[in-house]
């Protein structure tokens, strides 16, 4: 993230200041280092590596059902939608065909996963703009879920649940009721947020018209997820370009207007009810039968690469799997969206005040787990 000359007066910068590595409001383990005019940000200088951690290297000397435990690790607050991206790279190698059963449950877990991050995220930038109740309300609701999966899972965080060829094992008898009630309950819940924080008269002083970035600006840095569609780019990977089951469900697709703080905060309020329709479909049609394609001894994709693309609760979530016919993956390359959205970060923060820094890097949403990786 280089600025040139002609875009940051030297002269005009008095004070150099350093947010983190530890600090409360980096969500993880970062530093920015921000040059300020006075109360105006002239420039800054993201630093990561804090939390790296070699995973895709470790990837090349785990088994592929191994490897699935790293991905949890990589977005821990999304991580069954990392553990399906994986899964699909695999799968596709290999030419397998999923249970019905199993691509049902995979989407209503990932599609709960993704509301359970999206209150975590409205807790914690609630609690960035200075407000402590949206804190406590989005962690009664992400408690709910986790306690669901819990109970399906059996891990409240990291699940190791989606496997290759299917699901670790089916869901108990009253699964469809347990989550009926839930998304009933979450309805309300999201409502209840919505109307605490979103309209909230000191919340639209602090986000709106604040950390803009255009369309087109968007575009060219690669953005994706939330953090694209608050500039008003309908982009989708589950309704642009497909995977699983996701063609078979009718929901939208939220989009902003101005590319600023609220936007990126809103974009995510609707998008769990969005989530809510998609579960509501699935249940409907959810089919009894196997709960995943059996594989002879060990996993050993034949020899080539493949490329996967979803729809993490953070953006474009790309795998890239390269295959040498063993048991273990020659080379495994993730696209993480936190990583590619943080490159907007210096755009985003110029000629703002230092008051909204955190409140810029908050709508983001990033994962130095991801990040890093």
């Amino acid at each position: 993230m280089q600025v040139s000359q002609s875009q940051i007066n030297d002269d005009a910068i008095d004070l150099m200041i350093n947010m983190g590595p530890q600090h409360p409001s980096t969500h993880g383990v970062f530093r920015l280092v921000i040059w300020v005019d006075g109360e105006k940000i002239q420039k800054v200088e993201p630093h990561i590596g804090y939390l790296h951690r070699g995973s895709e290297k470790i990837c090349e000397s785990e088994s592929y059902n191994q490897i699935i435990t790293l991905f949890d690790r990589l977005d821990y607050v999304g991580n069954l939608n990392n553990e399906l991206a994986f899964s699909l790279a695999v799968e596709k190698l290999m030419d397998l065909e999923i249970p019905e059963r199993a691509q049902y449950i995979r989407v209503i877990l990932c599609e709960l996963n993704r509301i359970a991050s999206h209150m975590l995220f409205y807790g914690v930038y609630g609690l960035d703009a200075g407000a402590t109740t949206p804190m406590l309300y989005g962690f009664r609701e992400r408690e709910r879920i986790q306690e669901l999966f819990e109970s399906v899972t059996g891990a409240r965080l990291m699940h190791n649940y989606i496997r290759i060829g299917g699901i670790k094992e089916d869901v108990e008898s009253d699964f469809k009721d347990k989550v009926h009630k839930l998304i009933n309950d979450l309805k309300k819940s999201v409502d209840e947020c919505d109307d605490l924080l979103s309209n909230n008269e000191m919340f639209l002083v602090r986000t709106k018209n604040i950390g803009i970035i255009t369309a087109d600006e968007a575009i060219d840095l690669g953005l994706s997820g939330p953090s694209l569609r608050a500039s008003g780019v309908l982009e989708d990977i589950r309704v642009t370009d497909p995977y699983s089951i996701y063609d078979r469900f009718d929901f939208g697709i939220p989009v902003g207007s101005k590319g600023d703080c609220w936007d990126r905060y809103f974009v995510r309020v609707q998008e769990m009810r969005e989530s809510i329709k998609i579960i509501e479909q699935a249940l409907i049609d959810l089919p009894e039968g196997e709960i995943i394609t059996p594989i002879k001894g060990m996993v050993r994709p034949p020899k080539g690469e493949v490329f996967i693309r979803t729809e993490s609760p953070r953006g474009d979530l790309g795998v890239f799997v390269v295959s040498d016919g063993s048991d273990k993956p020659y080379r495994v390359k993730v696209r993480p969206p936190s990583f590619v959205n943080l490159q907007a970060l210096e755009l985003m923060l110029r000629d703002t005040y230092l008051a909204d820094a955190v409140l810029v890097l908050g709508s983001i949403d990033i994962i130095m787990g991801e990040v890093d990786r």
